[in-house]
């Protein structure tokens, strides 16, 4: 049963209909300005998904309403809305607390708004049941639709709430307030020392793609000299590591040369048979932007035939359309897709060339061209002037940056992985709360 809490609440306690706690209406003031109606401020869809609270320092979109709409949908401190619809059914009734409001702040399309009977259930409480899972799930399961869900208005009055004595709900939404405000602290902090990681890991590629890892290394050898002959050896030129200090040290084994010179870009193809693999050949995987960035695309098996691009394993793909034109991945062996791009190394070491290529991303990425869809400037990418070492030391590097990285994104991955645990603790934590599982006198 999908509502055991139900079975569990305390003494005191009571489970009710919304209906009987709050009143609510699902608004339909749209985006649009009319000449006859009153200018409004409109708290959108965006606005309640993104945001537990609701305050004027969010920047509203300006639209008109009239003065009906005005009065039945406009917002009040203490209301909760709700967002109505969803392209997904497990992602509806996402709830925000309005804690700051103003006249001409009215809620908009997509939007239900809750306001609850201050004398049965407190607003902040309300808003945390409808955070919780194990309570909203009951909307969830109420959603209509096939491609777009939505919520009918009789089911969210349906929707059944504990309720505990209203100075429990306010204990409880004040402990709720003071815990979820510890966790939002510590996942702050995590997602700051990402932001960190990823700045460290850009810096490392840029320094050791252009000669900073040897000047390190020649730096550090110059002061041991010079510790050993009491003051003499290689100093540090002025100005510190810039590259033009860095170049007088490697220059003799470095030089420049256009990307063209190092590799062959060659663009993927769409299947002639669509994306579905013959049982009776080699199939390979189908490598689509989303499969390559781990954002949850699928793995699509594609028979191989002479008309498509088939990369090796360890090869370099860079996405060539879309909104993330100028990504480069290394790929396991597999069919190119039609908006990807095989790099094809030239006298040039696979993995040194796969890091410059990183290092490439940001100018890459900012020349662009296309008036729909992005797509890389392919003739900006060929003319990128590269600064290319000996085979031996693009070896060297190359095996340097792995290793360095590596140790950079085991500890993103940890540090993820810690936010994810802040995050389920606190979802749990306030579901806990809202049903009665916590003792709210130890707890506070």
């Amino acid at each position: 049963m999908f509502l055991d809490w139900l079975e569990n609440l305390p003494d005191r306690w009571k489970a009710k209909p919304l209906r009987s706690l709050a009143s609510y209406a699902v608004s339909n003031v749209n985006k649009s300005v009319l000449r006859d109606e009153i200018p409004v401020r409109l708290c959108n869809y965006t606005d309640v998904y993104h945001n537990e609270f609701i305050d004027l320092s969010l920047d509203f979109m300006r639209a008109t309403a009239s003065e009906y709409e005005i009065e039945k949908f406009g917002l009040s401190v203490g209301d909760i809305v709700i967002t109505k619809d969803s392209e997904t059914w497990d992602d509806i009734g996402v709830p925000a607390l309005v804690r700051e409001t103003d006249d001409d702040l009215v809620c908009g399309y997509h939007l239900a708004i809750l306001r609850p009977d201050g004398k049965i259930i407190d607003g902040a409480f309300l808003f945390r049941c409808l955070q919780a899972k194990s309570v909203r799930l009951q909307l969830e399961l109420s959603a209509k639709g096939v491609t777009r869900f939505g919520l009918p208005k009789s089911e969210i009055g349906a929707m059944t709430l504990p309720v505990p004595p209203l100075s429990r709900q306010r204990a409880i939404a004040d402990y709720l307030d003071r815990e979820t405000a510890r966790l939002d602290m510590l996942v702050a902090a995590k997602e700051r020392l990402l932001e960190l990681l990823a700045e460290k890991r850009r810096a490392l590629i840029t320094s050791a793609v252009t000669g900073g890892v040897e000047y390190a290394a020649a730096l550090a050898e110059g002061n041991r000299r010079r510790s050993q002959r009491g003051g003499s050896g290689y100093r540090a030129p002025v100005g510190g590591g810039d590259p033009a200090s860095r170049r007088d040290i490697v220059e003799h084994d470095w030089r420049d040369v256009r990307f063209r010179y190092l590799a062959d870009v060659r663009k993927g193809a769409i299947p002639v048979s669509g994306i579905e693999a013959d049982l009776d050949s080699e199939s390979l995987p189908y490598l689509t932007m989303e499969y390559l960035r781990g954002d949850g695309g699928e793995l699509n098996l594609v028979s191989v035939d002479s008309s498509l691009l088939v990369a090796p394993d360890e090869s370099i793909l860079l996405l060539w359309d879309g909104a993330n034109a100028g990504e480069f991945f290394r790929a396991k062996r597999g069919i190119v897709s039609s908006t990807s791009a095989l790099v094809m190394p030239k006298g040039v070491d696979r993995s040194f060339l796969y890091w410059v290529c990183k290092n490439l991303e940001d100018r890459i990425r900012s020349q662009t061209i296309g008036m729909g869809v992005p797509h890389v400037n392919g003739d900006f990418l060929a003319n990128m002037v590269i600064l290319l070492p000996s085979p031996l030391r693009q070896r060297a590097i190359a095996d340097y940056l792995d290793r360095e990285t590596a140790r950079i994104d085991e500890l993103a991955a940890r540090t993820r992985d810690t936010i994810a645990l802040l995050r389920e603790r606190r979802a749990a934590l306030v579901a806990a709360a809202v049903t009665g599982q916590i003792d709210m006198e130890r707890a506070s």
